[in-house]
């Protein structure tokens, strides 16, 4: 005879739905963020890749320095005219939709450089692979907002600064040896298919928010934008804080000599003034952003432990500029020192990643993509000014030296484009000065 189960007291079913939601289990929350910054590390690697295959690309498109600067630099451009619109549509739409679009377009845009008959292509393909990828980081930190405790924002964008310097490291000497064994254009079709299977893996697995998996959000109770009010009001709302008209323009003073030397302008100066191989060169370049990396999480956290933002921020900031000024302006050092030193002011650099928490800190937290768009806009600045700023000065100091048809510049030609760089380290230093400090409070 069979059994009738037993039912359960009315009262005891109420109990179990009134239950909230728990919040999702901890290796979801970062497996759906590392999606996200797999394709920053992607946007890292396509940022500095132009830096080993700087002789392919003069030999193959018949280029300057000033015009091989503007084309490495078609990647800043739409990526720095991006920020606040992919800021704005991150707080408006979500970080799903935009990240999958962007790591498509970023494929594509791979595909179009690697095939490019002549410069003109070359720079569209450098265009597209920037519009697409400069939706990478705004989104990650949004998706960190909603899976991850606020305690963590701090650590995560550090991690996040970790991921994409790894990608930077894989595009210095491994990139360099498929260079060498498969040439430049193979070698970016294959980071074009690596994009496009990231597009789809993130269409299929990423949700905007912990709800949509049945999780209760981290982020549900004080990100949400106000019913009625708009994308612009909120634009508005960021740009009223002093902290961000100047965080716009401080972090590139570090974040654009960085991206323009070791992305760019490093390996053609270390092969010509130190004698390195472009393998050597990219070998010191690549431990540059690996310590930059390394350093991020540090500065981070200590900042969270003292309880201050600013302090960090302008000691790290003079002393990387410091080491800027002996390793750019004192000739012949040896190769010990010269590693030590480049090593040394990665991880003094990396004092710049205390702007985001900075940031977010100073407007109310429904405004966090947004914020973190416009800081990434002036950040971006760096590089895109730099790059091509430098190229330019290269040109004007040239003695009319070439080897194997491509043009070489004198130690002097070199030093004037770099203090263009350290320029743009001092006047931030001082800004730094006028920032106001949140104690490391967020703003409601």
């Amino acid at each position: 005879m069979r059994e009738t189960p037993r039912r359960q007291p009315p009262q005891t079913i109420l109990a179990a739905e009134s239950q909230p939601p728990r919040f999702p289990p901890r290796s979801l929350s970062w497996f759906v963020w590392s999606l996200g910054a797999l394709f920053y590390l992607i946007a890292f690697f396509q940022r500095l890749a132009p830096a080993v295959m700087t002789r392919e690309l003069m030999q193959d498109f018949g280029i300057s320095a000033a015009a091989l600067g503007n084309l490495a630099a078609f990647y800043f451009y739409s990526y720095w005219l991006m920020q606040v619109p992919t800021g704005i549509l991150a707080d408006a739409w979500g970080p799903r939709r935009l990240l999958a679009a962007g790591a498509l377009t970023a494929s594509l845009g791979a595909v179009v450089f690697s095939l490019a008959p002549g410069p003109a292509w070359a720079a569209a393909g450098r265009l597209l692979i920037g519009a697409g990828v400069s939706v990478s980081f705004v989104t990650c930190l949004k998706l960190a907002a909603h899976w991850l405790p606020a305690g963590y924002f701090s650590t995560v964008s550090g991690i996040l600064l970790v991921a994409g310097i790894t990608g930077a490291v894989s595009a210095g000497v491994p990139l360099r040896i498929l260079v060498d064994g498969f040439g430049w254009r193979a070698a970016m079709l294959g980071a074009a298919a690596a994009t496009g299977a990231l597009a789809l893996a993130i269409w299929v697995l990423v949700r905007d928010d912990p709800v949509q998996r049945g999780y209760a959000s981290y982020a549900a109770s004080v990100t949400t934008s106000p019913k009625g009010s708009r994308p612009f009001e909120q634009l508005k709302e960021v740009l009223r804080s002093r902290n961000t008209r100047l965080l716009w323009f401080i972090p590139a003073g570090l974040v654009g000599p960085m991206l323009s030397f070791c992305g760019l302008w490093g390996v053609p100066y270390l092969t010509t003034h130190y004698g390195l191989s472009p393998a050597g060169a990219a070998s010191l370049t690549s431990a540059m952003m690996f310590s930059w990396a390394l350093g991020s999480p540090f500065v981070g956290r200590l900042s969270d432990r003292i309880g201050r933002r600013k302090p960090p921020m302008i000691v790290g900031h003079a002393l990387a500029a410091a080491g800027w000024a002996v390793l750019l302006f004192v000739d012949g050092l040896p190769l010990w020192l010269l590693a030590i030193l480049m090593t040394a002011t990665g991880v003094l650099s990396a004092s710049f990643n205390i702007c985001w928490p900075l940031a977010k800190e100073s407007v109310p937290l429904r405004s966090a993509g947004t914020v973190a768009g416009v800081v990434n806009m002036g950040i971006m600045l760096g590089p895109t000014l730099l790059q091509p700023a430098v190229g330019w000065m290269l040109d004007r100091r040239w003695q009319g030296a070439m080897a194997d048809g491509v043009r070489t510049y004198d130690l002097g030609a070199y030093q004037a484009g770099f203090a263009l760089m350290l320029g743009w380290m001092l006047v931030s230093w001082v800004l730094l000065f006028f920032v106001r400090e949140t104690g490391c409070r967020q703003q409601r």
